[in-house]
C-alpha cells in the first residue's frame, strides 16, 4: 500500500531513536512500499528535496499550505520548485475557511496560482478543503486540468465528492474514516468508485483507532486499509491493490522516480 500523504519532516520520531529510517522501516514491515511526502511552503523545500533523495520509496509535492499565509504566493518560487522532476505534484494548497476564513483573498489568490501551475506543468494538485466547498469546486472547474489531482483527507459532503469525481479528480481517506464521529466520511468512503480512491495517514496528525490522540505515523496506514477494507466488503488485498494501481495513475512519474535528487539553487 502506498501513503498517498504524509509529512516525513514532521514526524516525532522519539518512538523510532529519533531516526526517519526506522520509521519508515516500520512502516515498509507492515505493508506500506510508498510514502508521498507533502511541502507545506517553500521555506524547506531544500530540507525536503535532500529528504526525499534518500530513499527510493519516497516521493515529493511542494507547495503551500492554506493555512500558512503571510503573504501572496510568489508565482516565480512556485514554479521553480515545482517544476523539478522529484517533485510529482503540486500542493498542498487549497481553501480552508474553517480556520481562517479572514485570510479569504489570499487564499483564494494562492490556490488560483497553484492550480494554474499543475495545469502548466502537467502535474496533479493535492487539495485541502475545509468549510469552503463552493470556492473549492468553483476554483477547480475553472482551471480544470487533464493532470487533475486529488482530495486529500476529506471529510466534506458526496455532493461535493461527485463533483470532483465528474471532473477527473481522486478523492483519498485517512484515519478519520475510524473515529467514532465520522459518519459522514464512512457514507463517503464507502461511495468512492473503487477506481478513484487513495489512502493516508496526513502523519503526524489524525491517527486512526486505536492510536487516536497519539502523533500518527505511516505505520498505522495498514490500520485504516484494514478499517476501510473492512467498510466497503473488500478483502485487504483488493484494497490494497485498487489504491497502488491509483496513486501510481495519479502521480505517473513517480513511477519511474528514481529518489535521486539534483541539486537546487534556491
Amino acid at each position: 500500500m502506498i501513503d498517498s500523504h504524509c509529512h516525513l519532516d514532521r514526524l516525532d520520531l522519539s518512538a523510532h531513536e529519533g531516526s526517519l529510517d526506522f520509521a519508515l522501516a516500520e512502516a515498509r514491515s507492515r505493508g506500506v512500499k510508498g510514502f508521498l511526502c507533502i511541502g507545506i511552503g517553500f521555506n524547506k523545500a531544500a530540507e525536503l528535496i535532500a529528504l526525499q533523495a534518500r530513499y527510493e520509496d519516497v516521493w515529493l509535492s511542494l507547495g503551500v499550505h492554506p493555512l500558512d499565509h503571510k503573504q501572496a504566493v510568489d508565482t516565480k518560487t512556485l514554479m521553480q520548485w515545482c517544476s523539478l522532476p522529484e517533485v510529482v505534484a503540486v500542493g498542498e494548497t487549497g481553501l480552508d475557511y474553517h480556520y481562517q476564513p479572514e485570510t479569504r483573498q489570499l487564499q483564494l489568490e494562492s490556490f488560483e496560482q497553484h492550480l494554474a501551475a499543475a495545469d502548466k506543468l502537467n502535474k496533479p494538485v493535492i487539495v485541502h478543503t475545509r468549510a469552503a466547498q463552493d470556492d473549492t469546486l468553483k476554483l477547480m472547474r475553472h482551471q480544470q486540468s487533464n493532470a487533475a489531482g486529488v482530495l486529500h483527507c476529506f471529510t466534506e459532503s458526496w455532493d461535493m465528492a461527485s463533483q470532483a469525481l465528474d471532473m477527473g479528480y481522486y478523492v483519498s481517506i485517512s484515519g478519520i474514516v475510524t473515529f467514532s464521529n465520522a459518519d459522514n466520511v464512512r457514507e463517503v468512503a464507502k461511495r468512492i468508485p473503487l477506481d478513484r480512491l487513495l489512502i493516508e495517514t496526513d502523519a503526524p496528525y489524525l491517527a486512526p483507532v486505536p492510536f487516536r490522540g497519539k502523533s500518527n505515523e505511516p505505520a498505522y496506514l495498514a490500520n485504516t486499509a484494514v478499517f476501510l477494507a473492512d467498510l466497503r466488503a473488500l478483502s485487504l488485498d483488493q484494497l490494497i491493490e485498487a489504491t497502488t494501481d491509483n496513486f501510481y495513475r495519479l502521480f505517473p512519474s513517480a513511477r519511474t522516480s528514481s529518489g535521486q535528487a539534483q541539486a537546487v539553487n534556491a
